[in-house]
């Protein structure tokens, strides 16, 4: 579940143990968000996880962060697989 495509260049945007420059990785996002919002309603963790998403400039398509969110919102793992162009 969850694919998406990550040119080389930003993949310290994703991931929580990058020494990129943003302060907080999507990865260290997305796993309070799993935390703080479990069985919250998807219509209050989607524009969270857009926002989150649009700083670290990631192009999640609607359906990407959806999916995100009913995860989140289910308490169901969440396993993002990553293509690296």
């Amino acid at each position: 579940m969850g694919e998406i495509n990550v040119s080389s260049q930003y993949l310290g945007r994703l991931l929580a143990d990058s020494t990129g420059p943003q302060a907080r990785p999507y990865q260290t996002v997305f796993a309070e968000l799993a935390d703080s919002h479990l069985g919250r309603p998807v219509a209050e963790i989607l524009p969270v996880l857009r926002r989150a998403a649009d700083e670290a400039l990631l192009g999640f398509t609607a359906a990407d962060l959806l999916e995100q969110a009913e995860a989140i919102r289910g308490g169901e793992r969440y396993v993002l697989r990553i293509r690296v162009t």
